[in-house]
């Protein structure tokens, strides 16, 4: 793929924490999950990205102000340390997304403390690690996220989320999941906050090979390529006072908005 822009910036950002205690997380992703995703992004974006990972042992979590500064959209999976991921990295994650940067977040990820704060819900839901099929039904087939992709994606074993999944209501719900013991969940939203794009993907627990299915990886690639901005500049929505007939350049305003 390449639309003839500058290539893409994208971090895939792992907790790498299952990998390195749990020998069965260690069989499936040998080098670790943000590696398995950082392939499968490139294998469906080619050059017209570049790709690099961060985690959570890195200095400031591998996101520092200036490689958030250089990164048009960063992917998040995270499970077992939420809680150690530093308040001051959120804020400066949450500015970054608000100013354009765009956010993929994967699987448990709905319970990071990024995803929770942009959503401003406790983002919880039901769940079961049962070995359960999951099919992952196409509700939007017209959105560049589902495009390329069967209907529906079939993924033998996986662990079970089901509703109320606590999100405000999605921008656009572009896919539906449904699972062995008949719950359904809503596996693939939009959302916007700011200037900023979200895709919040549920499918891949770290107890199942779900970052190697085809299907899955082509999925996480459609959301990284929609997620960036068409914006010129990456800017915080501000607050302007506009005189009559003013409608191209307004006046800053120092009153009571401003940050």
């Amino acid at each position: 793929m390449n639309s003839g822009r500058s290539p893409l910036r994208v971090v895939v950002w792992g907790e790498a924490r299952h990998e390195k205690v749990e020998p069965k997380v260690a069989a499936i992703y040998p080098d670790g999950m943000h590696h398995t995703i950082k392939a499968g992004i490139e294998e469906y974006l080619g050059d017209s990205a570049t790709v690099t990972t961060a985690t959570l042992d890195d200095p400031e979590h591998g996101l520092s102000e200036a490689r958030l500064q250089g990164t048009d959209v960063l992917v998040w999976w995270g499970h077992m340390a939420h809680d150690q991921v530093a308040d001051a990295v959120v804020e400066r994650l949450h500015r970054q997304v608000l100013d354009g940067m765009g956010l993929v977040v994967l699987h448990s990820g709905h319970w990071s403390k990024i995803f929770v704060k942009l959503m401003g819900t406790t983002c919880t839901l039901r769940w079961r690690s049962e070995h359960d099929r999951e099919l992952i039904w196409t509700v939007d087939p017209t959105h560049p996220i589902a495009q390329g992709v069967p209907h529906p994606i079939i993924i033998p074993e996986q662990e079970m989320y089901g509703e109320q999944f606590d999100i405000p209501a999605p921008d656009e719900l572009i896919f539906i999941s449904s699972f062995s013991g008949g719950e359904v969940f809503r596996s693939g939203c939009t959302f916007r906050r700011g200037n900023g794009r979200i895709f919040y993907f549920s499918p891949g627990d770290q107890d199942y090979p779900v970052y190697h299915h085809p299907d899955v990886r082509r999925v996480i690639a459609n959301g990284v390529a929609w997620a960036r901005s068409d914006r010129a500049a990456r800017e915080t929505p501000t607050l302007l006072r506009y005189d009559t007939g003013a409608f191209y350049s307004g006046q800053g305003y120092a009153g009571a908005l401003v940050r």
